[in-house]
């Protein structure tokens, strides 16, 4: 008989930091904190922390969940990078699982908050998902005969990472990759670099 899978899932895409450790669907210890920034500091304090609420070592684990966006570029980047190195370290798979997926809701047009009256969507009528105002995800719901979905707490996103990863990290999910629809907040330096001198 197989073993139910033990999987720490986590996302840091939006301004909060969350996980969440399951068994067979079963929620077995979560913690959630809002933040805007910060994320690389606290991550892996609040796994720990996770970790130890649920009774359960690192080495139990057989499957690392984790968001890929879009969202907070930083963010991304910080849960992405820690979900490969657990993964490399425990030996055992990470799966990613961009925001629509863990999101989604039936009848409903997955809207992720995005700065300056924006969100994250994929409109049913285009390929892949991209940054819109709001009116326009609003609007093209309702063509599509759909409603915005509700925006999700920080651990239903993480109870979804973890049910997803659960189901697929038998299948070679292959390194997660951030998913990011908008260039990073940070400006590149507009000062040329130094000269170099010869000895």
């Amino acid at each position: 008989m197989t073993r139910e899978p033990l999987v720490l899932a986590f996302d840091t895409s939006g301004p909060y930091c969350a996980a969440t450790l399951t068994c067979a669907d079963v929620v077995i210890a979560e913690c959630a904190q809002e933040m805007t920034r910060g994320q690389a500091e606290r991550l892996f304090p609040l796994l720990q922390e996770v970790m130890a609420a649920g009774d359960t070592t690192w080495s139990q684990l057989d499957a690392i969940g984790v968001g890929t966006g879009p969202g907070n570029f930083t963010g991304i980047r910080v849960s992405v990078s820690a979900a490969r190195g657990l993964a490399l370290g425990l030996n055992i798979p990470a799966v990613g699982v961009d925001g629509f997926e863990a999101r989604a809701t039936v009848g409903c047009l997955t809207a992720i908050p995005a700065p300056r009256d924006h969100v994250y969507a994929q409109i049913p009528t285009e390929t892949a998902p991209r940054l819109m105002p709001v009116q326009e995800a609003e609007d093209s719901a309702r063509d599509a005969g759909l409603t915005i979905a509700p925006a999700a707490m920080p651990l239903e996103i993480t109870r979804r990472i973890a049910a997803l990863a659960a189901q697929r990290y038998r299948c070679n999910p292959g390194a997660p990759a951030p998913l990011y629809l908008r260039a990073a907040d940070a400006a590149p330096a507009r000062d040329s670099a130094p000269d170099l001198l010869d000895d």
